[in-house]
């Protein structure tokens, strides 16, 4: 069944169609958790709470082909949130943090890259994350993010920018 059958459905109480659709961008809306909170116990606690968020106001959608965007601004939504929560810094110890830095010659890329996408700022990860993990145009991210095209653009180029300096320091470094 296609996701705006099952859409529909769900808008009426099916709670097995909704349970269908869930199932289907499961696993996009933990990558997207996970990119925010860089570990699988937050994510999955974050999938649970936009899983409940879409449930709940799954009515409210007015477009069904739109699901898969309205459940990804619910996810970032949900992470943003979580983040916002812990924002209380606990300092380390300075033993713990030789523990880190050995820690990083062993690291894979993928993980060097996620680190890097931490240093942009909540606006400019959402555009990267939204333009290149999950092949949005910059007009649906502008929609998404509810942010003017022009602004959308701009926040992409200097976030490319912004990682393209952090690269270059590493490469010389």
């Amino acid at each position: 069944m296609d996701a705006v059958t099952l859409v529909k459905k769900a808008q009426q109480g099916d709670e097995t169609a909704y349970l269908a659709l869930f199932q289907q961008y499961e696993e996009m809306m933990y990558r997207i958790a996970f990119v925010y909170v860089k570990n699988q116990e937050d994510a999955l606690d974050i999938v649970q709470e936009a899983a409940y968020r879409s449930f709940k106001s799954i009515k409210t959608l007015r477009e069904p082909r739109y699901f898969k965007t309205w459940v990804t601004k619910i996810t970032m939504s949900c992470s943003i949130n979580l983040l916002q929560k812990r924002k209380k810094v606990v300092p380390l110890k300075p033993e713990q943090l030789n523990f880190f830095h050995s820690m990083d010659e062993d690291l894979p890329l993928s993980i060097t890259l996620k680190d890097v996408l931490e240093k942009l700022d909540v606006n400019e990860k959402s555009v990267v994350l939204l333009r290149f993990y999950q092949d949005y145009t910059l007009k649906d991210i502008a929609q998404m993010l509810e942010l003017p095209l022009g602004t959308t653009k701009t926040i992409l180029y200097r976030a490319l920018e912004k990682l393209r300096g952090i690269l270059r320091e590493e490469e010389s470094s």
